[in-house]
């Protein structure tokens, strides 16, 4: 038990409030201040970003707009980028195998095989 740290003590300070002390401090007195406190506070404001749930308050559509807004607003910003990102990986997948193929048919099918690549290629052209 002789190991042990000593337990610390509770004191009362001089404005009231109590605190533990340590066996070898004594409590800090605090030079007391009557005068007024002086608090500053900073207020930050963000620009109003908004338009849709501003529109919606102040033509007194009311909250249900305000709530569609933020709620379907990000929600529909989402949806349509996954479609893009879907529709574009579509895309890359059927350009590869067009070239895949383009690529086969020219291989495999000797004079045939070219000679359809050049009817393909001057098609292209015609068209531009």
């Amino acid at each position: 038990m002789e190991s042990l740290p000593e337990l610390p003590r509770v004191v009362q300070l001089p404005d009231g409030t109590h605190a533990y002390a340590i066996p070898d401090q004594l409590p800090v007195q605090h030079p007391q201040y009557s005068g007024p406190q002086v608090v500053h506070q900073h207020v930050h404001h963000a620009p109003p970003d908004r338009t849709v749930q501003r529109i919606a308050l102040g033509s007194g559509v009311g909250a249900g707009t305000v709530a569609a807004g933020v709620y379907f607003g990000p929600l529909l910003v989402g949806v349509l980028t996954a479609m893009a990102a879907n529709l574009a990986l579509l895309a890359l997948i059927a350009a590869v195998c067009a070239w895949g193929v383009v690529t086969v048919v020219k291989s495999v099918g000797g004079e045939d095989g070219k000679n359809a690549a050049k009817n393909i290629r001057r098609a292209r052209g015609r068209r531009r």
